[in-house]
């Protein structure tokens, strides 16, 4: 039953699906300028923004320079989407400093500067507290029963914010949580782990492994030997240096827990008839009669992946003032995508300077029904776009 659900999947998401609209930055501005002209109403507005994917990065800069064309709410709902689609993307051309490229001997300097701030300095970070805000925006909200068949042997609470009923294919706004942190040696503990919530069961994923650990990604990127310098970009008013890097599966610790995906268990007695069986008067063609119970329980997916990405290196200091970390998974995985951002900023916490964590998103694609075939959605796309506020020192 569970491999023929899995191909059941396998075909529905062969079939032909519903694709965004390519556009730039600029063509995005161009968009809503000529709507806030044409006098077009925030609805609408929104509806063709939930068309379109961008080719390159929106960032914070220009997604507030484009409050004066946005006619409400909704409209802003899906510039947040975009923004933190196109988080890992590069910026518009005419925003890539044009400084050239660093010699050879330059970027491993710059690199062994990176190196040493994230073995030495960021690793040996103090233990600190902070308040997490995340906002989650997801598409294809839709709950998985408990249990179906003739009679079920499951009870549980297979519940869905009534607000959420009726799934759609557009991402859009979900809710707000804020949730306390601790980061000790600059390596996050993630409050979900010890969460009661029954995620999967209520139409949502949680990610429960550990985030990326600078320090890690750093040695097992330098490791694989695979930096390669990309471009300068400005962070933070100040030309960064930006290497993409790669490691594979046999040198990678990068641990993905997603919690939860259905698995469908069924017990019962049924009796098989045939056509030739049945009465020679031709009332009983054949048939099955008996007693099913299907029941379905929510199971974690784990796994250990190869990744890539890049750093953003200040290249005076070699503080990292951004890590971006791409999962690769395999076709057969019921996580297709796990695409990671974090910020890093100079933080005062008790009279000294931290670089911390600023801000995380994650756009993550995962396939809701896991390998159980049921259900009425093939891909689910959850957005989380976290704040980190309010840094304290920890004991």
């Amino acid at each position: 039953m569970k491999r023929m659900g899995w191909i059941l999947v396998l075909l529905m998401a062969a079939s032909p699906a519903w694709a965004a609209k390519n556009i730039t930055v600029q063509q995005l501005k161009d968009l809503l300028t000529a709507d806030q002209q044409a006098k077009k109403a925030d609805a609408e507005v929104a509806n063709e923004l939930k068309e379109v994917a961008l080719t390159e990065e929106l960032t914070t800069t220009v997604m507030n320079s484009l409050s004066s064309v946005l006619p409400g709410q909704a409209t802003l709902e899906q510039i947040y989407v975009l923004e933190a689609k196109s988080a890992i993307l590069a910026p518009p051309a005419s925003d890539i400093p044009t400084a050239a490229a660093p010699d050879a001997a330059g970027q491993k300097a710059i690199l062994d500067k990176a190196m040493d701030y994230a073995s030495k300095t960021y690793a040996a970070l103090p233990t600190v507290t902070a308040t997490k805000t995340t906002i989650r925006f997801q598409d294809n909200v839709s709950a998985m029963a408990a249990s179906s068949g003739m009679h079920s042997g499951a009870t549980g609470d297979s519940s869905t914010d009534p607000n959420l009923a009726g799934g759609t294919q557009f991402i859009h706004y979900i809710n707000t949580s804020q949730t306390p942190v601790n980061i000790h040696s600059g390596i996050e503990d993630n409050p979900l782990v010890k969460d009661k919530t029954r995620w999967g069961a209520n139409g949502y994923i949680a990610l429960l492994g550990q985030e990326p650990i600078l320090s890690t990604v750093l040695q097992e990127a330098n490791a694989a030997g695979k930096f390669t310098f990309v471009r300068w970009e400005t962070v933070t008013g100040k030309n960064t240096a930006v290497f993409s890097y790669s490691v594979d599966k046999k040198k990678s610790h990068y641990a993905v827990n997603y919690c939860c995906f259905p698995q469908l268990e069924q017990a019962g007695v049924a009796t098989f008839t045939s056509a030739s069986a049945g009465s020679a008067k031709g009332s009983g063609g054949g048939g099955a009669k008996g007693n099913f119970q299907t029941n379905t329980t929510f199971d974690n997916y784990k796994a250990t992946v190869p990744y890539h990405g890049e750093i953003f290196v200040d290249p005076d200091s070699g503080i990292v003032l951004r890590l971006v970390t791409i999962a690769e998974f395999k076709n057969s995985d019921v996580v297709h995508v796990e695409d990671q951002r974090i910020d890093y900023l100079p933080v005062d916490v008790g009279g000294k300077s931290l670089v911390l964590p600023s801000k995380a998103i994650v756009n993550t694609e995962v396939v809701p029904n896991g390998d159980s075939g049921g259900g009425k959605f093939i891909l689910r796309h959850t957005l989380f776009t976290s704040e980190y506020k309010g840094y304290q020192a920890g004991s």
